[in-house]
């Protein structure tokens, strides 16, 4: 039963973005924002989280936090909450390719051990500490929560190398490291674990999937990997906020520890 007139309405939740200065994070925190939520927008980096929250206007703020630092989301939970109030909902969204886009693009038998290190603390690391540090905000409240994790179709599926052949990002070739599709799937392995884990909390854990959104890449990288896609074309960013919307909302009052999977069909094939 839809809660309200208007479906996925966030009227009075406070919600907080992990990666919210990101491609689909400010998309996220945009669309949070205009159903009636507040937004804490979390960024590694405060400008991006800052320029954000400006646009959005009052009823968000932006923090700095590296989500990888246990210190670090304490700490931006605590001014969270003191700012705030509570927090409603967490979108965990954040994600790295490191700061050195060509060793996250390494082949495989190659990859250096701290760049997997590196990707895997924010990755999935980040969500499990965040989840942590939140969880204890719902658990305090009493009032139950919705937490969105954001995973990936290499979370689900192995990648066809077919699809980077002559493709290129960022002034270099590409392809999808081992690392990505691993830490991904472990974000799908542990929303499900926390939707067991607190649904008798009224605490509900889904996992959003989307499938690939132009981020640089090439044309040659949008032809192929759209030749893959049932639907043809790669998806749009704002074509994930509706999937997003429902799952953080009240009137997907009984689904928890679901994949949703905003592909195109490309994991149905």
């Amino acid at each position: 039963m839809v809660t309200s007139e208007q479906p996925f309405r966030l009227d009075g939740d406070v919600a907080l973005v992990t990666g919210g200065g990101g491609i689909l994070g400010s998309q996220f925190c945009r669309a949070l924002a205009e159903a009636g939520a507040m937004v804490a927008i979390v960024d590694i980096s405060a400008e991006a989280a800052e320029a954000v929250a400006s646009d959005i206007g009052l009823a968000a703020r932006g923090f700095a936090c590296d989500v990888s630092d246990p210190l670090s989301v304490r700490e931006t939970v605590d001014a969270i909450v003191a700012h705030f109030g509570t927090i409603d909902i967490l979108l965990n969204n954040a994600a790295t390719k490191t700061d050195d886009v060509r060793a996250f693009f390494a082949e495989f038998e190659d990859y250096d051990p701290a760049v997997w290190r590196e990707v895997m603390s924010v990755n999935i690391d980040g969500m499990f500490l965040m989840s942590q540090a939140v969880g204890k905000v719902m658990l305090g409240n009493g009032n139950g929560g919705r937490i969105v994790q954001t995973a990936s179709i290499y979370g689900l599926v192995g990648p066809d190398a077919r699809i980077y052949e002559g493709s290129d990002y960022l002034g270099g070739p590409i392809n999808s490291p081992a690392v990505y599709s691993a830490s991904k799937a472990a974000v799908v392995g542990l929303t499900k674990w926390l939707a067991t884990h607190w649904a008798h909390k009224d605490i509900r854990v889904n996992c959003l999937v989307p499938g690939g959104v132009g981020s640089g890449q090439n044309s040659r990288f949008a032809e192929l990997y759209s030749a893959k896609v049932p639907m043809g074309r790669m998806a749009r960013a704002e074509e994930m906020i509706a999937p997003m919307l429902f799952l953080a909302s009240r009137d997907a009052s009984y689904v928890t520890g679901q994949v949703l999977a905003s592909d195109g069909g490309w994991t149905a094939w």
